[in-house]
């Protein structure tokens, strides 16, 4: 029989106001609500209410892994230095990761993912290509050392993540250990209530061949993604492609030098010589690995330097500076150009072979024209680089694309044979000869789940969670004197044995009104309020979404109760 709880006795505090630093209505409304509490900057106490929607989100998702074949272990957070720095990412993840070292100096890391780990702990334990397909997962704590937490525990330093990992021998069964991880998530996703996209992205750091991620839309999310109102396209916009038509046939006149003083920007040069600036080609200076380079784009749109990191990972991108140009006379701030540039030249797709651009002449106050890529100057890498925008092209249907925000609740890689290369991880093959293991990686951010359905969810009076993952089934309001508590409490009794999860309100030294606000505010599906015609046997139903209320006798109100959890 599910436990009643009793707000008398339990760690629950409510809050009037919101917190000073709450940038989201999930960060503002999980404090007030008193289901977590801030410990210190991005590390967050799950309190009683929040720790039973986190162990909901949970449960449903060791119910759907379970039923794809997975198998739950548990790997220490406090992982050994060598693991990381085998796999390169001791130093890839730079300042992200917590490091420590103990008494006798030996460097440790807190583990921000565990692909390292699986992959040994596998390996141990699987000799042979009847050994596999395997699926391993863990829910477990895991740590970045974020420059900025915010948003409550949408982005904190410590977060609750299920990770899970696929082992095959061949590429077609890492494709359907991958299917299986798809439909799984999307399983999960629908159960929690949480609306959800399934967006193409970028591998990033991760490597691997195929990689999608779940967006949660939302207008708190850190994340842009596109999608096609014509077609299912759908994409994280680091990871949309564009699509260029061919250049028009023209011939195009000799490199023209032109005089263009005071134009060290786009927007100067454009007005000073009356064309549009997709006329014009910019050139930004950026240094990968500290290898200053370019990187060209129309000059109506920006550079997503966020979207160069992913497609240059692991590399360090970062501006160049004014020591930099100090230190290279002959790059001209504003006025540069690719042709006899002499560095690395990445370049937007639309800087195709046969255009012809006005661009940096590599000197002061000089402009030129009719400088035409494949001629004047080469690209060395075509690279989608450009900010989105909406109505950029759909690149499967050509129909403009829609932009909207979301949180990142899950992603899944086709890894490969990264991991497998690192650590030698080979099984005997079925023709008796050493076959290289094949990998998925598959992530979901259980902790971060719960704040994505807040701020889905939520309404101007507090939180309202779908029944799947709410602290409770119903709260029970005894609102009145001392004989209202008792039959609440009663009636509290009967829904438990029904099979109801119950909170009920019996505190004695708060109001009514408090009382409904801090229903409201909670946000359990149902509410049950013991009012004035308790005495009657009459208590009132309330639907927390909807707000319809209807009186029923106490026999019926847990039958409806009932049949709402059946």
């Amino acid at each position: 029989m599910p436990q009643v709880q009793r707000m008398s006795t339990m760690l629950l505090k409510t809050l009037r106001d919101d917190p000073a630093d709450a940038e989201t209505a999930s960060h503002r409304l999980l404090v007030r609500a008193g289901y977590v509490r801030r410990s210190s900057a991005g590390v967050w106490t799950w309190l009683p209410l929040g720790k039973r929607v986190l162990d909901n989100i949970a449960r449903v998702v060791r119910e759907e892994m379970d039923a794809i074949g997975g198998q739950e272990v548990l790997l220490p957070a406090l992982l050994p230095r060598e693991l990381y720095q085998a796999s390169g990412r001791w130093e890839e993840y730079g300042d992200l990761l917590f490091r420590l070292k103990d008494r006798k100096g030996a460097e440790y890391l807190l583990g921000p993912t565990h692909e390292e780990i699986f992959t040994l702990t596998v390996k141990d334990q699987c000799a042979s290509y009847k050994d596999l397909p395997v699926i391993v997962y863990q829910i477990q704590t895991k740590y970045r050392d974020e420059a900025r937490p915010r948003s409550g525990v949408l982005r904190g330093r410590e977060f609750q993540m299920k990770d899970s990992y696929s082992f095959d021998t061949t590429d077609e069964g890492l494709a359907e250990s991958y299917r299986l991880h798809r439909e799984a998530y999307r399983r999960i996703f629908e159960r929690i209530g949480l609306d959800h996209r399934i967006v193409s992205a970028v591998s990033g750091a991760m490597g691997g061949s195929a990689s999608e991620e779940f967006l949660a839309p939302s207008g708190a999310g850190e994340d842009t993604f596109v999608d096609c109102p014509e077609c299912d396209y759908a994409a994280n916009t680091e990871a949309v492609t564009t699509v260029v038509e061919p250049p028009a046939n023209v011939a195009h006149g000799p490199v023209e030098e032109l005089d263009t003083p005071d134009t060290p920007t786009i927007e100067a040069l454009a007005r000073h010589l009356s064309v549009p600036a997709s006329a014009t080609l910019k050139n930004l200076l950026v240094k990968v690995d500290g290898k200053i380079t370019a990187v060209g784009v129309p000059g109506d749109r920006e550079v997503d330097l966020g979207k160069l990191a992913e497609h240059l990972a692991p590399a360090v991108v970062e501006l160049v500076t004014a020591e930099d140009f100090a230190a290279h006379p002959e790059l001209v701030r504003g006025y540069v150009g690719p042709q006899g540039l002499g560095l690395p030249y990445v370049a937007d797709p639309r800087i195709a072979p046969g255009t012809a651009w006005i661009t940096g002449a590599n000197k002061p106050g000089t402009h030129a024209r009719d400088v035409v890529c494949g001629r004047d100057f080469t690209v060395d890498r075509y690279l989608d680089v450009v900010v989105v925008e909406p109505g950029d092209p759909c690149p499967r249907c050509g129909a403009g694309l829609r932009i909207g925000r979301a949180i990142e609740i899950g992603h899944i890689f086709q890894l490969g044979r990264k991991y497998a290369d690192t650590f030698g991880f080979d099984v005997l093959g079925p023709q008796g000869k050493p076959v290289r293991v094949t990998m998925g990686s598959y992530g979901i951010g259980v902790s971060r789940a719960v704040a994505a359905l807040a701020e889905q969810t939520h309404d101007e009076a507090g939180l309202c969670w779908p029944r799947e993952v709410a602290p409770a089934d119903v709260h029970v309001v005894a609102a009145g004197k001392a004989r209202q508590t008792e039959i609440a409490l009663e009636l509290a009794g009967q829904l438990a044995r029904a099979g109801a999860r119950v909170l009920v309100d019996d505190r004695t030294a708060v109001s009514p009104g408090v009382k409904f606000t801090d229903a409201e505010l909670i946000g359990v599906p149902t509410v049950l309020v013991v009012g004035r015609r308790a005495a009657e046997g009459v208590v009132e139903l309330k639907d927390r979404r909807t707000g319809e209320r209807q009186e029923l006798t106490v026999d019926a109100a847990v039958a409806a109760v009932a049949r709402l959890i059946a």
